[in-house]
């Protein structure tokens, strides 16, 4: 296994790239500054310069990889194309060269709530009609696939359990970015997690499963 990462210097994609580190895989991180990627990725992790909105440069940096893992996101800001651009066009670039390259497993970072038009976030310039028009795409392309939905997404680590249930039937919760990582990498291992949609949270008051064990319990 040879893992590609886009949106590698995220706060989500560093924990990938980190998780993926620590199990051995051999990890190609696109990233658009190669300085400021060497501040925050592991020293293990081969940097590729690339551009989700420039397929060359993405057709580029995968080369051998053999699989795919997306944690790109629009950030916060005034650019009302920026989610269409980032969180669409840029997956439908990825998922194009994903598949013209032959990648095995391709693993997305999207949102709960994706299939709501009425939430807070779609404030934000539709941002989770975008992330839906991503996932739907992904899953056309006859790609093996694997989509994660977090809640909130949180910066500190806690020792709270994995909830993970099937589309749309988690509406609120959040889950730090640690656990996100560990569920998107250990997805590439276990064949349940193949040509899912899964949702995820932590909660404090649930019993700890393995990732393995939630990923079969999902329809």
């Amino acid at each position: 296994m040879k893992a590609f990462v886009a949106g590698a210097t995220g706060e989500t994609g560093r924990r990938i790239v980190k998780e993926l580190v620590k199990r051995g895989v051999s990890v190609r991180a696109m990233v658009r500054n190669l300085e400021a990627a060497r501040a925050v990725l592991p020293p293990e992790a081969e940097l590729v310069v690339g551009d989700i909105l420039q397929p060359a440069t993405i057709e580029a940096a995968i080369a051998d990889c053999t699989v795919l893992l997306c944690a790109t996101g629009a950030r916060p800001g005034f650019d009302p194309t920026a989610p269409y651009r980032v969180d669409f066009e840029g997956t439908r670039n990825l998922v194009d060269v994903a598949k013209a390259k032959g990648i095995e497993h391709f693993v997305f970072v999207s949102s709960l709530c994706v299939s709501r038009f009425f939430h807070p976030l779609n404030l934000f310039f539709l941002i989770l009609v975008w992330k839906k028009k991503a996932e739907e795409y992904l899953q056309r392309s006859g790609l093996t696939y694997t989509i994660v939905r977090p809640g909130g997404l949180r910066n500190d680590d806690t020792t709270d359990a994995v909830v993970m249930s099937s589309a749309d039937t988690l509406f609120e919760g959040s889950i730090p970015r640690t656990q996100v990582a560990q569920v998107c990498v250990e997805a590439l291992y276990q064949p349940a997690a193949k040509n899912k949609v899964v949702e995820i949270v932590a909660k404090s008051n649930r019993p700890f499963t393995e990732v393995a064990e939630l990923f079969a319990s999902v329809a």
